[in-house]
């Protein structure tokens, strides 16, 4: 119980730090080297905002619990991959945290949608209540394809962020599909009868024409995730070298999965280790200060980020890409053909241009179900919550 209740700045100092190696080191799409850029990497851990238990916040539901310690890691890490698209669609992946340095109204947005109140798109009371329409109770523990499903539905109520979320089922990603969904919700025929979109331009972290030029090509940024079972109880090996890969796209939200009991966000990797963001820390509950601004410190992971073997991840997983632009999107297509070509690497999911009619292949779930069959998928799916079953408090 002790434990649980450290804050981040105690558990500082029993982090052990990077290994001096000179395996490149991979976080989100960004490849550096330990020997020569340390501080780079621990500014780009430390900027990705980082979700932990909380306690003292508004009861859920009203009634319900004020805090998410013991059953809302899983949850916390759906917020950190979600998160991490809003940083990328509102700030850019090159944006950085600085400890004490005024950050922009976008970057207050986006840590104000996750804020613990009922109110926030995708506060932890949201997340909570909208997963009762999933089948699980306040308090129960998810997997990584309930939080994908519940965030999916919430982000239907974020206009500003205006996402289009697709969560691939059944191992496979239908390009036809994901095209349909991002180039919808346009009602004007022409880009010139399209109303200017309020300052757009300058929310993608991009020069002011790419900002127009995203508008005329009428593409809804995508935040697309996959879940995902490599294995029965422990990840199969032959799926290890594509994980990696994974991690090396630019477009690479990282992944939500973690250990039995306990779910991680995975954002990167050196060597056999991967390297992820830990919910295991309970902090208090913030409120904005008198003149209104948010306290922000705690949000960010000012210690080197935890590390653990790649062999012992749990083989339920979800992984997360985001593509800004329609360009980024057919450059991940060719990213993951590309793959499906390297010796020894197994692909996790496959990638097709129209929705099959039937499978041709059994899938790396040794699944060959009717397309139909949708409930049982889910159901299986949704498997993944036994394996991570955590006792009642």
């Amino acid at each position: 119980l002790f434990l649980a209740t450290l804050t981040y700045d105690t558990l500082r100092f029993e982090y052990e730090d990077f290994p001096e190696t000179k395996e490149p080191v991979w976080i989100l799409g960004r490849k550096y080297s330990v020997l020569t850029e340390k501080e780079e990497i621990l500014l780009d851990v430390t900027s990705r905002l980082w979700f932990t238990y909380r306690k003292n916040f508004p009861a859920i539901g009203g009634t319900g619990p004020t805090s998410d310690t013991g059953w809302g890691c899983m949850l916390r890490c759906g917020q950190m991959i979600f998160a991490q698209a809003l940083v990328c669609r509102h700030l850019g992946r090159d944006w950085r945290w600085v400890k004490g340095k005024r950050q922009t109204d976008n970057y207050f947005s986006v840590l104000n949608a996750f804020i613990d109140k009922k109110d926030s798109y995708y506060s932890i009371h949201q997340i909570a209540q909208m997963g009762v329409g999933e089948g699980k109770s306040i308090g129960q523990w998810y997997g990584p394809n309930t939080v994908a499903q519940v965030l999916k539905k919430l982000a239907t109520f974020d206009t500003w962020s205006s996402l289009a979320v697709h969560i691939a089922m059944d191992n496979t990603v239908v390009i036809e599909k994901i095209r349909r969904l991002c180039q919808s919700n346009f009602p004007c025929a022409g880009a010139a009868a399209c109303p200017a979109v309020e300052s757009d331009a300058l929310y993608n972290g991009y020069p002011e024409e790419a900002g127009v030029r995203d508008r005329l090509s009428l593409w809804k940024p995508l935040v697309l995730l996959i879940p995902l079972r490599l294995g029965l109880t422990e990840i199969n090996e032959a799926y290890i070298e594509t994980l990696k890969h994974c991690f090396m796209m630019p477009q690479s939200l990282g992944v939500i999965g973690g250990k039995p009991n306990s779910a991680h966000y995975f954002i990167g990797y050196v060597g056999e280790e991967l390297i992820y963001l830990d919910p295991h820390t309970t902090q208090p509950a913030v409120e904005p200060n008198d003149s209104g601004c948010l306290p922000d410190e705690s949000f960010h992971c000012q210690h080197p980020p935890c590390r653990m073997s790649i062999a012992e991840l749990d083989p339920s997983i979800a992984v997360g890409f985001f593509c800004n632009t329609e360009e980024d999107f057919n450059d991940w297509c060719q990213q993951i053909k590309k793959l499906s070509l390297v010796r020894g690497a197994l692909p996790m999911f496959e990638l097709v241009e129209h929705q099959p009619s039937h499978f041709s292949n059994p899938d790396v779930l040794n699944l060959t179900p009717d397309s139909s069959d949708a409930d049982r998928l889910e159901r299986f799916f949704d498997s993944e919550d036994e394996d991570f079953e955590i006792l009642s408090l």
